[in-house]
C-alpha cells in the first residue's frame, strides 16, 4: 500500500480501534486505546515495540503490559508497528527509518490532539527508537523499558529533559544489565532507575510487578483530567 492511498484521520478516535496513517515508507498500522472517561487526563503515550526482526511487534506482551499500566492511570496510547511489521509498508531500516515512523505518529498526535501532553514509551529496541525521536519532541514523561544500551549505538542518545523512568530486569539475557548502569551512570541528568531482580528480558512472570513499577514511577507527573 503506498502512502497515497492512506489518509490520516483528522479527529483523535473517540473508540478504541485500529487505523493506518500515512508515513515516510507509506502506510502505518496503528492501534488506539482509551482509559474510562472519568479517568481521562490530557495526555497521550506512544508505544515504541522491540526489534521487528526478532518477533517484536505493537502486540508484544511487554508492550501490552506498558499500554495497559499507562491506560489505567488515564493516559490513551497509541501503538504502532514499525516499517515493515504487520500492516505497516517499508523494510526494517536499523533504527533510522523506524524513528521516522514514530515521528510521522507523533505528528499526527499533535494535531489531532494538540493540547495534550506527549508522553513516549518502548521496550528494547522500541526503547532506543523512542530515545532517538524525544530530541525531535516536546516529550513530557519518557519510559524505557530494558533499553538496549550496548546493542545499539547510544552515543547518538541525548537524555530527555523530561521526567524520565528506566525498567530494567537484573538477569536480562538480551540487554546486559551492566551496560544499563554504566549508561546511565555516564548520563549528567539521571533517570528514575529500577531494577528488578530475578527479571528476564521479556520480564516472564513478572509482568504484574512491571505493571505496577510503571504506575509508581510516573504517577506523580500525571497532568490534569482531560
Amino acid at each position: 500500500m503506498s502512502e497515497a492511498t492512506v489518509t490520516a484521520p483528522d479527529r483523535f478516535p473517540s473508540e478504541a480501534g485500529g487505523l493506518l496513517l500515512p508515513g515516510p515508507a507509506g502506510a502505518l498500522d496503528v492501534l488506539v486505546d482509551l482509559p474510562q472517561a472519568k479517568d481521562a487526563r490530557n495526555a497521550v503515550a506512544i508505544i515504541c515495540h522491540p526489534h521487528p526482526l526478532h518477533g517484536g511487534s505493537m502486540h508484544n506482551k511487554v508492550v501490552t503490559i506498558i499500554e495497559r499500566a499507562l491506560r489505567e492511570l488515564g493516559v490513551a496510547t497509541v501503538r504502532f508497528n514499525f516499517r515493515g511489521t504487520g500492516a505497516s509498508t517499508g523494510t526494517f531500516d536499523e533504527g533510522r527509518g523506524e524513528t521516522l515512523d514514530l515521528l510521522a505518529v507523533a505528528e499526527w498526535v499533535h494535531t489531532v490532539r494538540p493540547g495534550a501532553e506527549l508522553w513516549l514509551a518502548g521496550f528494547s529496541f522500541g526503547a532506543y527508537v523512542a530515545l532517538l525521536g524525544a530530541r525531535h519532541l516536546p516529550v513530557r514523561q519518557m519510559v524505557s523499558i530494558a533499553p538496549p544500551a550496548g546493542r545499539w549505538d547510544f552515543a547518538a542518545v541525548l537524555p530527555p529533559t523530561c521526567p524520565w523512568l528506566v525498567v530494567q530486569g537484573e538477569e536480562d539475557d538480551v540487554v546486559d544489565p551492566t551496560a544499563v548502569r554504566e549508561w546511565i551512570d555516564g548520563l549528567p541528568e539521571k533517570p528514575a532507575l529500577v531494577m528488578m531482580p530475578e527479571t528476564g528480558h521479556f520480564f516472564h512472570r513478572r509482568l504484574m510487578d512491571l505493571r505496577g513499577a510503571i504506575k509508581n514511577g510516573v504517577r506523580r507527573n500525571l497532568p490534569p483530567a482531560a
